[in-house]
Protein backbone atom coordinates (compact mmCIF):
# COMPACT_ATOMS: atom_id res chain seq x y z
CA UNK A 1 0.00 0.00 0.00
CA UNK A 2 3.01 2.25 0.84
CA UNK A 3 4.04 2.03 -2.18
CA UNK A 4 1.55 2.33 -4.12
CA UNK A 5 0.33 5.67 -2.57
CA UNK A 6 4.04 6.82 -3.37
CA UNK A 7 4.54 6.14 -6.66
CA UNK A 8 0.49 7.61 -7.16
CA UNK A 9 1.59 10.48 -5.92
CA UNK A 10 4.77 11.14 -7.56
CA UNK A 11 4.22 13.06 -11.25
CA UNK A 12 6.74 13.91 -13.61
CA UNK A 13 9.54 13.82 -11.56
CA UNK A 14 8.73 16.85 -9.77
CA UNK A 15 7.84 16.89 -6.21
CA UNK A 16 5.25 14.34 -4.82
CA UNK A 17 2.03 15.37 -4.51
CA UNK A 18 -1.11 14.96 -2.10
CA UNK A 19 -3.84 12.67 -2.54
CA UNK A 20 -7.36 12.54 -2.82
CA UNK A 21 -8.45 9.00 -3.41
CA UNK A 22 -11.84 8.26 -5.20
CA UNK A 23 -13.01 4.35 -5.73
CA UNK A 24 -15.72 2.63 -8.42
CA UNK A 25 -18.03 0.63 -7.28
CA UNK A 26 -16.83 0.79 -3.55
CA UNK A 27 -19.97 -0.05 -2.01
CA UNK A 28 -18.76 -1.33 1.53
CA UNK A 29 -14.76 -0.12 0.51
CA UNK A 30 -13.44 -3.07 2.81
CA UNK A 31 -10.43 -3.50 0.11
CA UNK A 32 -9.72 -0.08 0.44
CA UNK A 33 -9.05 0.46 4.51
CA UNK A 34 -5.07 -0.21 3.46
CA UNK A 35 -4.49 1.98 1.16
CA UNK A 36 -6.75 4.88 3.24
CA UNK A 37 -4.70 4.28 6.00
CA UNK A 38 -1.25 4.47 3.92
CA UNK A 39 -2.45 8.08 2.00
CA UNK A 40 -3.25 9.24 5.48
CA UNK A 41 -0.26 8.24 7.06
CA UNK A 42 1.90 10.08 4.49
CA UNK A 43 0.05 13.40 4.14
CA UNK A 44 -2.07 13.28 7.63
CA UNK A 45 -5.63 13.95 6.21
CA UNK A 46 -7.17 12.55 3.33
CA UNK A 47 -10.26 13.38 1.07
CA UNK A 48 -11.85 9.85 -0.02
CA UNK A 49 -14.65 9.96 -2.52
CA UNK A 50 -16.52 6.50 -3.00
CA UNK A 51 -18.64 5.90 -5.75
CA UNK A 52 -21.69 3.80 -6.09
CA UNK A 53 -25.31 3.22 -7.13
CA UNK A 54 -26.32 2.15 -3.02
CA UNK A 55 -26.45 5.82 -0.79
CA UNK A 56 -27.07 3.09 2.21
CA UNK A 57 -23.85 1.10 1.23
CA UNK A 58 -21.52 4.43 0.92
CA UNK A 59 -23.09 6.44 4.42
CA UNK A 60 -22.35 3.07 6.41
CA UNK A 61 -18.61 3.21 4.95
CA UNK A 62 -18.72 6.65 5.47
CA UNK A 63 -19.48 6.00 9.39
CA UNK A 64 -16.74 3.28 9.71
CA UNK A 65 -13.83 4.48 7.35
CA UNK A 66 -14.27 8.11 9.56
CA UNK A 67 -14.76 6.11 12.87
CA UNK A 68 -11.82 3.87 12.24
CA UNK A 69 -8.65 6.18 10.22
CA UNK A 70 -8.21 9.24 11.72
CA UNK A 71 -7.34 12.43 9.12
CA UNK A 72 -9.72 10.66 6.67
CA UNK A 73 -12.81 12.94 5.73
CA UNK A 74 -15.53 10.48 3.08
CA UNK A 75 -17.62 12.56 0.27
CA UNK A 76 -19.97 9.81 -0.87
CA UNK A 77 -21.08 10.21 -4.45
CA UNK A 78 -23.85 8.45 -5.41
CA UNK A 79 -23.12 8.10 -9.25
CA UNK A 80 -23.46 4.91 -12.21
CA UNK A 81 -19.96 5.27 -12.89
CA UNK A 82 -20.64 3.50 -16.48
CA UNK A 83 -22.38 6.74 -17.31
CA UNK A 84 -19.79 9.22 -16.53
CA UNK A 85 -17.86 11.05 -13.75
CA UNK A 86 -18.25 14.14 -12.30
CA UNK A 87 -15.94 14.84 -9.85
CA UNK A 88 -14.97 18.00 -8.13
CA UNK A 89 -12.26 19.72 -9.14
CA UNK A 90 -9.01 18.70 -7.56
CA UNK A 91 -7.42 21.63 -4.96
CA UNK A 92 -3.81 23.18 -6.56
CA UNK A 93 -0.78 20.74 -5.53
CA UNK A 94 -3.20 17.71 -5.04
CA UNK A 95 -3.97 14.62 -7.64
CA UNK A 96 -6.56 11.90 -7.69
CA UNK A 97 -5.74 8.71 -7.26
CA UNK A 98 -8.89 6.42 -8.61
CA UNK A 99 -9.45 2.79 -7.10
CA UNK A 100 -11.29 0.46 -9.52
CA UNK A 101 -9.54 -2.79 -7.76
CA UNK A 102 -11.89 -5.18 -7.27
CA UNK A 103 -11.65 -6.72 -10.65
CA UNK A 104 -15.03 -5.67 -11.56
CA UNK A 105 -13.56 -4.82 -15.10
CA UNK A 106 -13.35 -8.69 -15.70
CA UNK A 107 -17.53 -8.24 -15.54
CA UNK A 108 -17.44 -6.39 -18.80
CA UNK A 109 -17.23 -7.73 -22.17
CA UNK A 110 -13.95 -6.39 -23.65
CA UNK A 111 -15.28 -3.65 -25.87
CA UNK A 112 -17.15 -2.48 -22.75
CA UNK A 113 -14.11 -2.69 -20.49
CA UNK A 114 -12.22 -0.46 -22.92
CA UNK A 115 -15.22 2.26 -23.09
CA UNK A 116 -15.53 2.09 -19.14
CA UNK A 117 -11.74 2.68 -18.95
CA UNK A 118 -12.44 5.91 -21.31
CA UNK A 119 -15.14 7.13 -19.82
CA UNK A 120 -12.46 6.73 -16.62
CA UNK A 121 -10.39 9.08 -18.61
CA UNK A 122 -12.68 11.40 -19.79
CA UNK A 123 -13.53 12.01 -15.87
CA UNK A 124 -9.83 13.03 -14.92
CA UNK A 125 -7.18 15.30 -15.14
CA UNK A 126 -4.02 15.09 -17.07
CA UNK A 127 -1.35 13.52 -14.25
CA UNK A 128 -4.46 11.72 -12.22
CA UNK A 129 -4.40 7.92 -11.73
CA UNK A 130 -5.79 5.10 -12.28
CA UNK A 131 -5.25 1.74 -10.02
CA UNK A 132 -7.37 -0.79 -12.01
CA UNK A 133 -7.49 -4.52 -10.21
CA UNK A 134 -7.76 -7.38 -12.52
CA UNK A 135 -7.96 -10.95 -11.91
CA UNK A 136 -4.81 -13.33 -13.62
CA UNK A 137 -5.42 -16.55 -16.03
CA UNK A 138 -4.45 -19.24 -13.83
CA UNK A 139 -5.09 -23.60 -14.02
CA UNK A 140 -8.60 -24.35 -14.85
CA UNK A 141 -9.59 -26.20 -11.04
CA UNK A 142 -9.09 -22.94 -9.12
CA UNK A 143 -10.83 -21.23 -11.13
CA UNK A 144 -14.30 -23.30 -10.69
CA UNK A 145 -13.59 -24.46 -7.54
CA UNK A 146 -13.33 -20.17 -6.71
CA UNK A 147 -16.84 -20.17 -8.78
CA UNK A 148 -18.24 -23.08 -7.37
CA UNK A 149 -17.44 -22.93 -3.48
CA UNK A 150 -17.85 -25.62 -1.47
CA UNK A 151 -20.07 -23.54 0.91
CA UNK A 152 -22.61 -22.53 -2.10
CA UNK A 153 -21.69 -18.60 -1.91
CA UNK A 154 -21.48 -18.36 -5.07
CA UNK A 155 -24.34 -20.62 -6.04
CA UNK A 156 -26.76 -18.51 -4.23
CA UNK A 157 -25.11 -15.12 -5.17
CA UNK A 158 -26.36 -16.38 -8.45
CA UNK A 159 -29.72 -18.13 -7.78
CA UNK A 160 -30.42 -14.73 -6.04
CA UNK A 161 -30.84 -13.18 -9.40
CA UNK A 162 -34.45 -16.02 -9.80
CA UNK A 163 -35.24 -13.95 -6.03
CA UNK A 164 -34.75 -10.77 -7.30
CA UNK A 165 -36.89 -11.39 -10.65
CA UNK A 166 -40.04 -13.06 -8.45
CA UNK A 167 -39.51 -10.09 -6.25
CA UNK A 168 -39.37 -7.22 -8.84
CA UNK A 169 -40.91 -8.96 -12.06
CA UNK A 170 -43.69 -11.40 -10.37
CA UNK A 171 -42.12 -13.90 -11.58
CA UNK A 172 -42.71 -17.60 -10.67
CA UNK A 173 -39.07 -19.23 -10.66
CA UNK A 174 -38.62 -21.86 -8.07
CA UNK A 175 -34.95 -22.16 -6.72
CA UNK A 176 -35.23 -25.96 -6.73
CA UNK A 177 -35.84 -26.82 -10.15
CA UNK A 178 -32.54 -24.57 -10.82
CA UNK A 179 -28.56 -24.75 -10.39
CA UNK A 180 -25.68 -23.23 -10.26
CA UNK A 181 -23.29 -24.03 -13.42
CA UNK A 182 -19.63 -22.75 -13.96
CA UNK A 183 -17.68 -22.63 -17.25
CA UNK A 184 -14.28 -22.02 -17.85
CA UNK A 185 -13.96 -20.67 -21.51
CA UNK A 186 -10.68 -20.84 -22.43
CA UNK A 187 -11.01 -19.83 -26.22
CA UNK A 188 -12.70 -16.12 -24.53
CA UNK A 189 -10.57 -16.50 -21.22
CA UNK A 190 -13.54 -16.38 -18.74
CA UNK A 191 -15.45 -17.60 -16.18
CA UNK A 192 -19.19 -18.30 -17.09
CA UNK A 193 -21.72 -18.64 -14.89
CA UNK A 194 -25.10 -19.95 -15.84
CA UNK A 195 -28.07 -21.36 -13.97
CA UNK A 196 -29.41 -24.67 -15.06
CA UNK A 197 -33.24 -25.97 -15.56
CA UNK A 198 -32.94 -28.94 -13.89
CA UNK A 199 -36.67 -30.47 -15.50
CA UNK A 200 -39.20 -29.25 -18.33
CA UNK A 201 -40.76 -26.29 -17.21
CA UNK A 202 -42.92 -23.20 -17.80
CA UNK A 203 -41.78 -19.74 -16.47
CA UNK A 204 -44.27 -16.08 -15.75
CA UNK A 205 -42.62 -12.64 -16.26
CA UNK A 206 -46.09 -11.21 -15.87
CA UNK A 207 -44.52 -7.47 -15.69
CA UNK A 208 -43.17 -8.39 -19.01
CA UNK A 209 -45.82 -10.23 -20.33
CA UNK A 210 -43.30 -13.06 -21.00
CA UNK A 211 -43.55 -16.74 -20.23
CA UNK A 212 -40.59 -18.60 -20.95
CA UNK A 213 -39.97 -22.68 -21.64
CA UNK A 214 -36.87 -24.57 -20.21
CA UNK A 215 -35.89 -27.89 -21.33
CA UNK A 216 -34.38 -29.60 -18.58
CA UNK A 217 -30.49 -28.91 -18.81
CA UNK A 218 -31.22 -25.92 -20.16
CA UNK A 219 -29.41 -22.52 -19.32
CA UNK A 220 -29.80 -18.83 -18.30
CA UNK A 221 -26.16 -17.72 -19.11
CA UNK A 222 -26.16 -14.82 -15.86
CA UNK A 223 -22.36 -13.58 -15.61
CA UNK A 224 -19.02 -13.86 -17.02
CA UNK A 225 -15.80 -12.80 -15.74
CA UNK A 226 -12.59 -12.67 -17.78
CA UNK A 227 -9.29 -13.57 -17.00
CA UNK A 228 -6.17 -11.32 -18.22
CA UNK A 229 -2.81 -12.78 -19.15
CA UNK A 230 0.02 -10.81 -17.77
CA UNK A 231 0.49 -7.81 -19.14
CA UNK A 232 -2.91 -7.82 -21.09
CA UNK A 233 -4.28 -4.69 -18.23
CA UNK A 234 -1.51 -2.40 -19.14
CA UNK A 235 -2.36 -2.55 -22.73
CA UNK A 236 -5.60 -1.70 -21.58
CA UNK A 237 -4.68 1.41 -19.97
CA UNK A 238 -2.78 2.48 -22.98
CA UNK A 239 -5.67 1.76 -25.02
CA UNK A 240 -8.09 4.42 -22.64
CA UNK A 241 -5.54 7.20 -22.75
CA UNK A 242 -3.32 6.03 -18.97
CA UNK A 243 0.39 5.38 -19.67
CA UNK A 244 0.98 2.29 -17.12
CA UNK A 245 3.78 2.78 -14.67
CA UNK A 246 3.58 -0.41 -12.15
CA UNK A 247 2.30 -3.19 -11.63
CA UNK A 248 1.94 -5.16 -8.57
CA UNK A 249 0.88 -8.95 -7.64
CA UNK A 250 0.71 -10.88 -5.04
CA UNK A 251 3.30 -13.62 -4.40
CA UNK A 252 1.22 -16.48 -6.78
CA UNK A 253 0.39 -14.04 -9.65
CA UNK A 254 -3.03 -14.81 -9.66
CA UNK A 255 -4.34 -10.77 -9.53
CA UNK A 256 -2.60 -7.61 -10.43
CA UNK A 257 -3.01 -4.50 -9.56
CA UNK A 258 -1.86 -1.97 -12.10
CA UNK A 259 -1.41 1.95 -12.04
CA UNK A 260 -1.62 4.10 -15.02
CA UNK A 261 -1.13 7.84 -15.39
CA UNK A 262 -3.70 9.84 -17.25
CA UNK A 263 -1.89 10.95 -20.17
Amino acid sequence: AGDIVAQAAQCDGNEPLRLRIAELGAGSADKTRLLLKAAAGRQGTLLYEPVDVSSSALQAARERIEGEIPGVHVLPRVMDYTRGLNFYPAAPGERRLVLYIGSSIGNFEPYQAHNVLEIIRAGVEPGDALLLGVDLRKDEATLLAAYDDAAGVTARFNLNLLIRLNRELGADFDLENFSHRTVWNPAESRIEMHLESLIDQRVKLPALDLEVDFDAGERIHTENSYKYAPGQAESMLSAAGFHPESTWTDERAWFAVCLGRAE
